[in-house]
């Protein structure tokens, strides 16, 4: 049978699927095996086609509605942050990939114009911050800023400011991602700026080896926040077939996963700013290794293994 016959003798079936759910286990489990059978059919004669990422994406909402309607299991908790999150981080991987985009031409954006307009710098980053770090460099502590408060003080106060900052980048979607694309340009800026201001009076080197101990998470969790985001703008502005508020609703589902799924990571970067920046000048090859192990960590669990898992997922 032509694609295009297939299409049309189902379509009308997976669109009543689609909008209308059940509550009935029977014709829920009915309903399942339907889209199983076609989705086999699918993948056997359309490999790869739009038919086949339809029927493969509507087959695991209604595997996600049994699994979610099945009694609770001790590994609930388990599953949650090794399957749940990951998947859909998996299914929204072109959101973060734009988020990526995004921020990383801001950054540059930031640079060039901290480095045409030496009061660029001061505009973003505040009189009070950078008179600071000047009179740190003229004493040779350049980033003798991240001492200035007590390690545990410190660390409640940065981890519960990331989290309100992903949160809001999050919540900021539901201005149709304008509001989560202003919050990028806005951190996105600040990090360019700043990043030069430090090549500007020599200390590049040395800011990379201090700032990204914590930053390589907090910035990247920013980036993925930014995704998060764009789950409840995108699905506004693009529902599909879906009416306008089921869409809102599962981008929104989406988006809080992947904010939820940064909280561990705001408070390692929390513990890292804390506790390991301010001595990173002790041991420059630890600071690399500590940036090195935190990117490779970052891009583990929100790139490498969802797409592991996604992948193993669409050949059952």
């Amino acid at each position: 049978m032509r694609e295009a016959a297939f299409l049309k003798q189902n379509q009308d079936k997976w669109t009543t699927y689609e909008s209308t759910p059940v509550n009935d286990p029977d014709e829920l489990a009915e309903r399942f095996i339907e889209l199983t059978d076609d989705l086999a059919y699918a993948k056997t004669f359309y490999p790869g086609s739009t038919t086949h990422r339809y029927i493969n994406g509507l087959t695991r909402l209604f595997h996600q509605n049994i699994y979610k309607n099945k009694k609770e299991r001790t590994g609930r908790f388990k599953d949650f942050w090794l399957r749940e999150i990951p998947l859909t981080v998996y299914a929204n991987h072109k959101k973060l990939l734009y988020s990526f985009i995004i921020f990383t031409v801001f950054v540059i954006i930031g640079a060039f114009s901290a480095s045409v307009d030496e009061s660029f710098v001061r505009l973003v980053l505040g009189d009070s911050y950078v008179n600071e770090t000047l009179e740190n460099i003229r004493q040779g502590k350049p980033l003798a800023i991240y001492n200035s408060a007590g390690e545990v003080s410190m660390f409640l106060e940065i981890t519960i400011r990331n989290i309100r900052v992903a949160l809001t980048a999050f919540v900021f979607g539901v201005f149709l991602s304008f509001g989560t694309g202003y919050f990028l340009f806005h951190n996105g800026i600040m990090i360019g700026s700043f990043q030069y201001f430090f090549y500007q009076k020599g200390y590049l080197l040395t800011s990379v080896l201090t700032i990204w101990i914590h930053g390589t998470i907090e910035i990247s969790a920013i980036i993925i926040a930014g995704a998060a985001g764009f789950c409840i703008g995108n699905s506004i502005l693009f529902p599909k077939t879906l009416s306008r508020m089921e869409s809102f609703k599962r981008g929104t589902k989406d988006g809080l996963k992947i904010a939820i799924g940064l909280i561990p990571f705001f408070i390692i970067a929390g513990f890292l700013e804390s506790f390991v920046t301010r001595h990173a000048d002790v041991s420059p090859a630890l600071s690399a290794s500590i940036i090195i192990l935190s990117a490779t960590l970052i891009i583990s669990y929100f790139v490498i293994y969802p797409i592991r898992l996604g992948r193993e997922q669409n050949k059952v």
